[in-house]
């Protein structure tokens, strides 16, 4: 973009650390393209280990800050007013916070371009919805206007989180050398990663990976799923990182990995032959390792999730044996869970990945959302 803006982006953590996942990647990724972002989040603690350093003001254009901050006049009334406003998936900003901004005694020149980024979604009301503003009815912002962004698949939408030099970092990775780096002892085994909440079919995969003729090292990321694999294998607490589990079923090794950065993550994603990934960030990591996978979609009450799962599978194109394990994996349906079919889903991954790496990116398609509103009446103001 020709014009480089500041940026205020706003995150509360809910349960599983998604939430702040998709808004470091993305604050990281607008100050590598210039820009400069300030962080508000509820709680930054994992951000030690998510993105080391970040806390302590080490990533060049992102400063972190304290969500209840909002609430102190002396904090923000001396803040240069943002440019953008985005809310990470409908938290919106603290009353006070609004007010001070959208007081009357203020320009409407600076009204900040306000984003509410939605969801992943391949649901058809995500695309028409992605674009469009909402009107503020109520409040101290009471008739300005925020506009929905949806992520998505397709080109009609916000797009995916990519950023600059993925590819080439990915040509430069050694997957042997990297595992050797961490301590993992690899002696050619089939490589699968586990990061998921706690699916009922969780006990048939590791059963039907100790029964393989392959043998497997699984490495299972920390959290939930964790917890879950740990019960599901017998094992009365974690190991230290690097300690080898050995199940007495065959052919599956456990490996329990500790807390990982971002780019961690991505490495043990690029380093295996199958992802279990959950959630949405992991899954859009896990499509540009392109790499087989299988998605745990986050699991709602009402099931609505259900419908969210099959349009992701419609827009992915997968084919029959990579939609029926996902069905399975994700407990819609009575079926067991089937024999995996890597080689048949990989074709699927490549194929996905290589269309969506022909289109831009979320980063690029945002800042291009923005300069095209800032030419509207009453919002920011450009910056050279």
């Amino acid at each position: 973009m020709a014009h480089l803006y500041s940026w205020d982006i706003f995150c509360r953590v809910i349960d599983n650390l998604g939430d702040i996942g998709v808004c470091w990647r993305l604050s990281a990724d607008l100050a590598r393209r210039g820009h400069r972002v300030r962080l508000w989040v509820d709680d930054p603690a994992p951000l030690a280990w998510m993105a080391p350093g970040a806390l302590q003001g080490q990533w060049p254009g992102v400063r972190v800050l304290p969500w209840e901050q909002q609430r102190q006049p002396t904090t923000f009334a001396g803040l240069e007013p943002a440019d953008v406003w985005v809310e990470g998936f409908g938290f919106e900003p603290e009353p006070e916070f609004i007010a001070h901004r959208f007081a009357a005694a203020r320009s409407p020149a600076r009204e900040p371009v306000w984003i509410n980024l939605e969801y992943l979604s391949a649901e058809t009301f995500a695309t028409r919805a992605h674009g469009l503003p909402s009107p503020i009815s109520s409040g101290p912002a009471r008739g300005h206007t925020r506009w929905f962004f949806y992520p998505g698949l397709g080109r009609n939408s916000g797009g995916l989180l990519r950023e600059e030099g993925l590819l080439a970092r990915q040509a430069r990775f050694d997957r042997r050398d990297w595992l050797a780096s961490q301590g993992i002892h690899w002696a050619g085994e089939r490589l699968v990663s586990l990061f998921c909440y706690e699916p009922a079919a969780l006990p048939a995969m590791l059963q039907q990976l100790s029964q393989a003729s392959r043998p497997t090292l699984l490495l299972v990321a920390a959290g939930r799923g964790a917890a879950a694999a740990r019960e599901a294998l017998g094992l009365a607490r974690q190991p230290g990182f690097g300690q080898t589990v050995t199940c007495r079923r065959g052919a599956l090794t456990t490996l329990l990995l500790p807390q990982l950065s971002q780019t961690a993550f991505d490495h043990v994603l690029w380093a295996c032959d199958l992802n279990y990934v959950r959630g949405e960030d992991s899954f859009v990591r896990a499509l540009w390792a392109g790499k087989p996978l299988v998605w745990q979609i986050y699991p709602q009450h009402d099931g609505a999730h259900h419908a969210k799962l099959r349009a992701m599978l419609d827009a992915l194109d997968a084919p029959p044996t990579w939609r029926e394990y996902h069905l399975a994996w994700n407990g819609i349906g009575e079926a067991r869970l089937p024999e995996p079919d890597p080689a048949d889903w990989e074709t699927a991954v490549q194929e996905a990945r290589g269309a969506l790496l022909d289109q831009s990116n979320l980063g690029y398609r945002l800042c291009a959302f923005v300069e095209h509103l800032s030419w509207q009446p009453g919002t920011a103001q450009k910056q050279s």
